[in-house]
């Protein structure tokens, strides 16, 4: 076709798809995505005051699609003309028909989020096309059951372990299978292996390498006569030496002739300050009651707190909160003194045991992948906790039923796991045997939910675009024409 300056047409196989941007009447940069349709496209663009006019629409096929292409507002775009405003594509591409999809046999279901953690949606996905059938504007599983309803021929269900999505396909479609997904299954495993970890955390220090025991010291220098009194409290001890100047203050003022009365008050004491210090002969006397190391009620937990300190427990209030239970009648606030002691002493500079999360990481991963030093350090630990070896068994057990697809040995290894003490494990093992027959068909069918779950990625990107332009409307047709 002949082009003139300032406008242009696009021949009848629409080569090139039309964007461009244009301002509103406040100023505002707006991105205009132009549509090009696989069965019509759009002939030419005109430009016309502020907004974007289209202008004949060209067939060509029976391939019905869309395409929008976004550019930057203000980037220029060869041969065409801007008009009619920018809200002009948007009620086109709403007035665009459905596209006509046939009914799935295999539909997998996941939720998006339009508000994350308020707000959620649900996306289903024909798995053997990979291409989204429908979005749905909330993860209810009355929606879900609905729409299952509405497709009698969904012969497989492939989800995650949400029981709304449980719920819903049960309703729905109760002929069809359902299928766990692998992935949010060994990710529900890794979890429940980290927490048994850190409930053993104590068996981690295997790892760390013995400290030999420090030579004999040199013999210190000896001290002056008046420290050898076998005090508590040396010279240079902030209470001691206040001790030791008041007694020696009143003591010079009753051998001057002084009265007791007239020492308290010269000296600014109470009477009964004085006459402490007057009939101590010496200042160690005076070092009595709460400077000593009397009897606790603490005593009987310091070992209990000493092994909690160790795993790396170091909250006071948590700690306050376990010894309570075991018979603890003290306050919170001697507990917290007693952590308080332990931060301030000086420690031994030691190498710290690896993290749960580091070891768990060596039990999930496969065996021929870990390092010769990985390997080494978990067999350690293995051999020291019979209970961290037991885990390892039962993770690499699992491992082996999703590689190789052995769904038959779910119920053994959920007997396995219940004959053990491993309550994470115990846990997992109660939400798998509720689900039981999704999880055998997971692990043993070849559907999984790997396809529904990129295109949750792509909603997200869609969303972004222009979620908050038109909402849940111009995001599902944008969803299900642009696949």
């Amino acid at each position: 076709m002949p082009s003139r300056q300032g406008g242009s047409h696009r021949d009848s196989a629409c080569s090139e798809p039309a964007a461009s941007s244009v301002r509103s009447g406040l100023g505002r940069p707006a991105v205009i995505g132009v549509l090009r349709l696989a069965g019509e496209c759009v002939t030419s663009v005109e430009e016309h005051g502020q907004g974007l006019r289209l202008g004949g629409v060209q067939r060509h096929g029976d391939q019905r699609g869309t395409e929008l292409v976004d550019r930057v507002p203000g980037q220029a775009v060869r041969g065409e003309r801007l008009a009619q405003r920018r809200s002009t594509v948007l009620r086109l591409v709403d007035a665009l028909p459905e596209p006509e999809v046939p009914a799935p046999r295999v539909v997998g279901v996941d939720e998006y989020a339009t508000r994350k953690g308020r707000h959620y949606g649900t996306v289903l996905v024909d798995v053997e096309t990979r291409r989204p059938v429908d979005l749905l504007p909330d993860r209810e599983a009355s929606s879900l059951a609905a729409w299952l309803a509405d497709r009698p021929s969904v012969e497989v269900v492939c989800r995650d372990r949400a029981p709304f999505f449980a719920d819903g396909a049960t309703a729905g479609a109760p002929q069809a299978v359902q299928v766990a997904d692998r992935w949010h299954l060994w990710h529900n495993l890794s979890e429940a292996t980290e927490r048994s970890v850190a409930q053993h955390r104590r068996c981690l220090r295997a790892l760390v390498p013995t400290v030999p025991e420090p030579g004999p010291e040199p013999e210190p220098e000896a001290v002056p006569a008046a420290d050898s009194s076998g005090s508590p409290w040396p010279r240079g001890h902030r209470f001691a030496d206040r001790t030791r100047a008041r007694h020696a203050a009143v003591h010079a003022l009753l051998t001057a002739g002084h009265s007791r009365r007239s020492v308290q008050r010269q000296l600014g004491m109470t009477y009964r300050t004085v006459k402490q210090l007057a009939d101590a002969a010496t200042p160690e006397e005076l070092f009595t009651g709460q400077w000593q190391n009397r009897p606790s009620v603490l005593d009987d937990y310091k070992p209990y707190l000493d092994d909690r300190w160790s795993e790396g427990c170091t909250n006071a209030w948590k700690l306050w909160e376990e010894i309570v239970p075991l018979g603890y009648k003290g306050s919170y606030q001697r507990v917290r003194a007693n952590l308080h002691d332990k931060r301030t002493s000086p420690q031994p500079v030691t190498a710290r045991p690896p993290s749960p999360r580091t070891v768990a990481g060596w039990i999930l991963r496969r065996p021929d992948t870990l390092t010769e030093t990985e390997q080494l350090q978990l067999k350690a630990v293995r051999t020291h906790c019979s209970k961290l070896d037991a885990l390892t068994g039962y993770v690499r057990s699992f491992a082996t039923m999703i590689t190789e697809r052995q769904g038959e040995r779910v119920p053994d290894w959920l007997d396995a796991v219940r004959q053990d003490d491993l309550p994470s494990l115990h846990t997992l093992a109660a939400g798998i045997d509720r689900d039981r027959d999704a999880v055998i068909a997971g692990l043993t069918l070849p559907w999984s939910s790997g396809a529904v779950e990129g295109h949750v990625n792509r909603i997200k990107m869609l969303k972004r675009q222009m979620y908050g332009r038109a909402g849940f409307s111009l995001l599902r047709k944008r969803v299900l024409l642009a696949s």
